[in-house]
């Protein structure tokens, strides 16, 4: 299959899957999501009739294998189809990467992961439970992780907390900046097990999907953030909410495993930002061109100066591109060491580079780039937020890299 148009990601000799769902995922951003972003960007609103068009295309099911019903994308076609859907619309790339990581990490990548027999039993029955619920009834899951402490990068237990009870668990605890907080059916929530003793351990690490019905579960505060404002990242609250034994996602202790065994699981964020990186590029190159829809057709690009900012922005973004073809290309368990290392510069170079483009983007394009009606200001304002994002932060990506690179594993300093 012949692409009409370079992908996010640049170009590659794509599978005749990832041709098809990069041109769906292309024409939907170009016709539905880009004319909307506007917006839940100023209404600081979810945008729902997105979710409909993904459903609609079966979209929802990215990730879920064939067998269950869904489109059967691998790891590296995800990330493809991300960026593609980042390019247009930020908040929804950022919401749907939510939703499809409940999929991938319960499907593709949970088959990678080290389990028991009868852990693999227990998982294969329960997460026919989840993909049905996705492919027949479009159910849309999120993914609360962060709670304002250390354990969302993975240096401490989670503070909420799941105590085994007869049929199920009853937790209890907060999460901050819960995407598609009032919007999605299902909560993939990451908790302690609370076995009684007052010593929480990261290896007891839950991963159980409460359901936005149960009693006990509240969603609070306000949410008026400088970008990504359609994630609706508000507060969720668990109060003695009853969650059944079915609803677990990963069988007891697999998620630490998993964390441990598949590095690339956290790199999921990045996507959105490269394709709001392509979309600043790609604005700039319009705008200096005079060939901006609704805007007077002038002429820009005989500037030497503004030449050499295009210059520098493409050479960033196919460095950025190149990188991140191959993290996700090489995507797998138990990675080698440079392997690792490529993955967090990709990551790093992604969630700095796409700030730095859409600020070159706006200084080269000037003062009416800053105004509402254009995308430009959006771009920059929704690029400014990937490398604040847990667990891989951009601080904490550097002090990964360095650390890793210099101390093998076991190794200390006397």
């Amino acid at each position: 299959m012949t692409l009409g148009f370079t992908p996010a990601v640049g170009d590659h000799a794509f599978t005749a899957q990832q041709a098809r769902l990069l041109s769906l995922a292309n024409e939907l951003g170009r016709t539905k999501f880009a004319p909307r972003a506007a917006q839940w960007d100023e209404e600081a609103s979810f945008p729902f009739a997105n979710y409909d068009d993904l459903r609609d295309a079966g979209l929802l099911g990215l990730c879920v294998p064939q067998a269950h019903g869904g489109q059967g994308a691998d790891y590296a076609t995800y990330m493809m189809v991300a960026a593609e859907i980042g390019r247009s619309c930020g908040a929804t790339a950022l919401t749907y990467n939510m939703h499809i990581c409940s999929t991938l990490w319960t499907g593709v990548l949970a088959d990678g992961i080290a389990m028991t027999g009868e852990q693999r039993e227990e998982h294969d029955r329960r997460r026919r439970l989840h993909f049905r619920r996705v492919v027949d009834d479009g159910a849309i899951y999120a993914q609360p992780f962060s709670e304002g402490s250390a354990a969302a990068a993975g240096r401490a237990p989670f503070g909420t907390t799941a105590r085994k009870v007869e049929g199920g668990w009853v937790v209890n605890g907060r999460k901050i900046f819960a995407s598609l907080a009032g919007a999605a059916d299902y909560y993939g929530l990451l908790c302690t097990e609370d076995k009684g003793d007052q010593h929480p351990d990261v290896r007891d690490t839950l991963y159980l999907a409460v359901p936005a019905e149960n009693d006990g579960l509240t969603i609070s505060g306000d949410w008026n953030p400088l970008g990504m404002r359609g994630t609706v990242s508000r507060n969720l609250l668990f109060k003695e909410v009853f969650v059944a034994d079915d609803e677990q996602l990963m069988p007891r202790g697999v998620y630490f495993k998993g964390a441990q065994t598949w590095p690339a699981m956290f790199f999921t964020l990045a996507p959105t930002y490269l394709g709001i990186a392509n979309a600043a590029y790609d604005f700039t190159v319009q705008y200096l061109r005079g060939e901006v829809p609704g805007e007077p057709p002038v002429k820009r690009r005989m500037y030497p100066t503004k030449q050499v900012a295009v210059a520098q922005m493409r050479i960033q973004l196919e460095q950025m591109k190149s990188l991140f073809l191959r993290a996700i290309l090489e995507a797998r368990p138990n990675p080698s060491k440079d392997e690792r290392m490529r993955l967090y510069a990709a990551h790093y170079s992604v969630m700095e580079g796409a700030n730095d483009i859409a600020r070159l983007a706006l200084r080269t394009c000037g003062g009416q780039s800053m105004m509402k009606h254009l995308p430009l200001e959006r771009l920059y304002r929704d690029s400014r937020c990937g490398s604040l994002m847990l667990p891989w932060t951009a601080e904490l990506v550097l002090d990964r890299m360095g650390r890793e690179t210099l101390y093998e594993p076991g190794e200390k300093d006397e």
